[in-house]
């Protein structure tokens, strides 16, 4: 039997392994769980226990709520809803410099409201931003570093599947309270890429849009208006109990569908491929789920979040463990998915969290924000590899250019950590939290 210094050494570097060796992550984190298993439990008793901690990690009603959303944003992008979003998104950042860029920003965090990912949005507005960019002089690798930076506003502003996903794994932390906390963050992180656009247009000369008239105005808002209201119906309606995260998501489909349907944008053939791709996708991360059970038991039996949590606990100042919850956390963004990430090492911060008196709303947005911020960078960012195929570019030609980005987010990122108003003073205001 191992020491849990020793089983959490060998348990990461049997994870890597596989991961080196090209094996699937989910596959990886089974396989590295059983076999560390072995070292405390028989065979026979560590696969059977094994299979329960799979089936009993997506044997929830809540989880349902994932696939439910992943489906309302593949019909958004096929159904003709993205391009009015994009064109509100003009209307609104057009008077600034480097205007076509500061539309893609707002673009994302305006999808990443309705659809609740990062990767929808990267692929549907960088695929319509791109172009129109690239026609402006602006700098292919700016414009597809703006996308990358940009989109990952999509699983912080609500609905967000991640945000479900923390409320599992973290035992019921409130989804309504987790959501309304994302905005502020959400937000930040998308101002905070602004900024940085401002100060690379001013020197490029990139410039604004010309002006538009009154009746341009109206038209492209009216148009915006019904897709806007999704948020309204979806996000309004779990805040104030009306329905839960799940019925809330299967609302966000029928809206969409029907919202397509209207638009008529979009073939029965483009919906059966939205169904199929939804199914793809929704599968992968459930697996992902059942998989981590396995991690999470292993590592319990295994003592490692004990170990880890009294090594970060030794230093007594809570401004101190937060830094290094927040550094530990980008370096596994660097080599980690975001929902294995959540899965994984929610159980290990959420007890260290509890002793400093942080709130796990707090917590969590302040780990997904993180972990979003990872999903830019190489080698694992899955945002990067996405935003890198829409723009036709090679991953080290995206490199510098997404620097100043990472920066400036991470910079928003220390905020959020270390002034908890930014995440809690929405839900507090509309009574999700305790003052």
């Amino acid at each position: 039997m191992l020491d849990p210094a020793g089983a959490a050494v060998t348990l990461f570097a049997l994870f890597f392994v596989l991961l080196v060796l090209g094996t699937p992550i989910s596959v990886a984190i089974g396989v590295s769980s059983l076999l560390l298993g072995l070292a405390y439990l028989p065979p026979d008793v560590i696969f059977f226990v094994g299979a329960q901690k799979m089936f009993s990690g997506i044997d929830s009603f809540t989880l349902l709520a994932i696939p439910f959303f992943v489906l309302a944003g593949n019909i958004m992008n096929k159904g003709g809803i993205a391009i009015r979003l994009i064109n509100l998104a003009k209307l609104l950042g057009g008077r600034m410099p480097g205007a076509l860029a500061h539309t893609n920003v707002i673009a994302n965090m305006l999808f990443g409201s309705i659809s609740g990912s990062s990767i929808a949005a990267a692929a549907a507005v960088g695929g319509v931003m791109a172009p129109l960019q690239a026609k402006e002089g602006y700098d292919p690798r700016f414009s597809a570093a703006v996308n990358i930076a940009s989109a990952p506003t999509g699983i912080l502003i609500p609905p967000s599947g991640p945000l479900i996903l923390f409320s599992l794994v973290s035992g019921g932390t409130s989804i309504s309270a987790l959501f309304m906390g994302g905005y502020g963050p959400g937000i930040l992180m998308g101002l905070s890429v602004m900024l940085v656009i401002m100060i690379i247009a001013h020197r490029r000369g990139y410039r604004s849009e010309a002006r538009t008239t009154a009746g341009e105005v109206l038209r492209t808002f009216w148009a915006a208006v019904p897709s806007l209201a999704m948020v309204v119906v979806v996000i309004g309606g779990i805040a104030v109990g009306a329905f839960t995260a799940t019925e809330g998501a299967a609302v966000a489909v029928l809206y969409s569908f029907g919202l397509s349907l209207c638009y008529r944008m979009a073939s029965w053939r483009e919906y059966l491929e939205a169904l199929k791709s939804s199914a793809v996708t929704s599968c992968s991360i459930l697996f992902l789920i059942a998989a981590s059970g396995i991690m999470s038991y292993v590592m319990t039996i295994a003592g490692i979040p004990d170990i880890i949590a009294d090594g970060i606990l030794s230093f007594n100042s809570p401004i101190t463990i937060l830094l290094i919850m927040n550094i530990s956390l980008l370096i596994i963004g660097f080599f980690m998915d975001l929902t294995p990430a959540v899965l994984i090492f929610t159980p290990i911060f959420l007890p260290i969290a509890q002793q400093i008196g942080m709130d796990p709303v707090h917590l969590g947005i302040m780990m997904i924000f993180n972990l979003g911020v990872g999903s830019m960078t190489p080698p694992v960012g899955s945002v990067l590899f996405v935003g890198c195929a829409v723009a036709g570019l090679r991953i080290d030609q995206v490199i510098r250019p997404i620097l100043p980005f990472f920066l400036a987010t991470s910079l928003a990122l220390a905020l959020v950590t270390y002034v908890p108003w930014f995440t809690l003073a929405l839900p507090r205001f509309l009574g999700l939290l305790q003052p």
